[in-house]
């Protein structure tokens, strides 16, 4: 369980704090990860109105960005991928929604459920990325990996299910 006095030593006034709890989402004293990804969830919603494109470059921007705001975030921390640092969790669901039909945002919902699955329950290669690779990558390559299961699974459900999950 993290140790939740450790998110007083961020400044949230400091952008790349804030970033790094995913705009306060991560500072939930429950399931702060959900939190995240349950905000992500909107975003996503958005993101599907849009090409495929964007969503390809807010999940690459999103992901350098994170990168440096995790390692700023653990250095004022002094932990390595505390709880409350949930912009990892954002960068898996844009990729988790990746080349999903345009304009279908109900299909938010459905990254959201299979990125917790594969982010909770961590199969390889995200376990291994998870306890192997230290600092912003170590925080940000787990939920990458986990995103990219969400969307291979998404886009098979897509292809079997299309007509429950497309309205």
């Amino acid at each position: 369980m993290a140790d939740y006095s450790l998110l007083k030593k961020l400044n949230l006034s400091n952008p790349w704090h804030l970033l790094a709890v995913g705009l306060g989402s991560g500072l939930s004293p429950k399931a702060p990860g959900t939190c995240g990804s349950f905000l992500a969830m909107f975003i996503c919603m958005l993101l599907l109105l849009c090409p495929w494109y964007v969503t390809l470059i807010v999940a690459v921007v999103t992901f350098f960005l994170g990168l440096k705001a995790c390692n700023e975030a653990e250095k004022a921390m002094g932990t390595h991928d505390h709880g409350g640092i949930v912009i990892d969790e954002f960068v898996g669901m844009f990729i988790a929604i990746l080349f999903f039909p345009q304009g279908q945002w109900q299909l938010a919902l459905l990254a959201f459920v299979l990125f917790r699955i594969f982010d909770i329950l961590k199969p390889f290669p995200v376990n291994y990325a998870d306890n192997n690779i230290g600092g912003g990558l170590g925080v940000m390559v787990d939920d990458v990996l986990a995103g990219i299961y969400a969307l291979i699974v998404g886009h098979i459900a897509l292809y079997f299910f299309s007509s429950a999950l497309i309205m």
